[in-house]
Formats: structure tokens, sequence, C-alpha cells
């Protein structure tokens, strides 16, 4: 039998915006390289293979989930890519919680479980985040696409309680 779930959200690593733009520079960089050697030798041709290779890197980055939120009745599970271990946070510890940006900065990793600044960070692209604070002060802050249908999934097991 399975739980009832409330809220499902799946980042992948690929669909951050600004890893997209690094990649994509690079893979013009080396296509232009090519394109403007003069002997097409062996130095050129690896310039062009380079080019192809960060492309395939990139689309196959589209299909890794980095970050799975799934919100039950009494607990938030944060799982990520496979050799990380599942975060659940229990939602009886938890005292408030608030819609919020991610982050001031336009270049930001993805990150799993990263703790800094008292924060415990779940980040993979967006502005957009929710932050989560326990009784014990610890926050948690989680980036999500999907804001007001996380943020109404919690307000709702609130009402509950």
């Amino acid at each position: 039998m399975s739980e009832l779930v409330l809220f499902e959200e799946k980042q992948y690593l690929g669909f951050n915006k600004y890893s997209i733009l690094r990649r994509m520079i690079l893979a013009i960089f080396c296509f232009v390289a090519y394109y403007y050697t003069e002997d097409r030798e062996q130095n050129a041709d690896l310039l062009f293979l380079l080019g192809v290779v960060v492309l395939v890197v990139s689309i196959i980055t589209l299909f890794v989930l980095h970050l799975k939120t799934t919100v039950y009745p009494g607990r938030i599970e944060l799982d990520g890519l496979w050799s990380t271990k599942k975060v659940k946070i229990d939602l009886q510890n938890i005292v408030k919680f608030e819609k919020s940006e991610y982050s001031k900065h336009m270049l930001n990793n993805p990150v799993y479980n990263l703790h800094i600044k008292g924060t415990i960070r779940f980040y993979t692209s967006g502005n957009d985040a929710l932050l989560l604070t326990d009784k014990e002060g610890v926050a948690y802050k989680i980036g999500t696409q999907k804001k007001e249908e996380f943020f109404n999934a919690l307000k709702k097991l609130q009402g509950l309680n």
C-alpha cells in the first residue's frame, strides 16, 4: 500500500540555465577554434571532438535526476543522486515555513544537503525556494520550481494539525 503524496517535484541537473550556458559557450568556442585552425591536423580534430563531447554530456545531464522533493503527511523527503542519502524532515518539528528567494547571486551551483551558515540547502535550479525552520532553529532552504504548490501542500498539512 502506498502513502498519500501531497506534493512531488523532480529537478534535473541539466536544466540549470547557467550550467547550460557555460557548456554551450565551451562547445561554441571549440567549434569556432576548429573552424579557424589553419592545418586541420590532429589538434584541430581534438577541438571538434571536444565540442561534440560537451554537447553529448549536456544532453545526458537533461535526464539526470538531481533532486526529488516529496511531501507526505507528517514528513518531507528529499532524495538526490545515486550515492546520496535520503533526507527526511519531520513536519512536526517545523515551526515556520515561508516563501523566499534562493539566492541573490545569478550563478548558483546545484547542491544537496549543503550545511552552510546555519542553513541546510537543497538546490538544482531557479530562483524560488521555501525556507523551513525547526524547533531547534535549524533552517532548511529547499529550491523549487513549483513554489506555490509546495507552499500550499505545507499549508494544507498545517491546517490538519
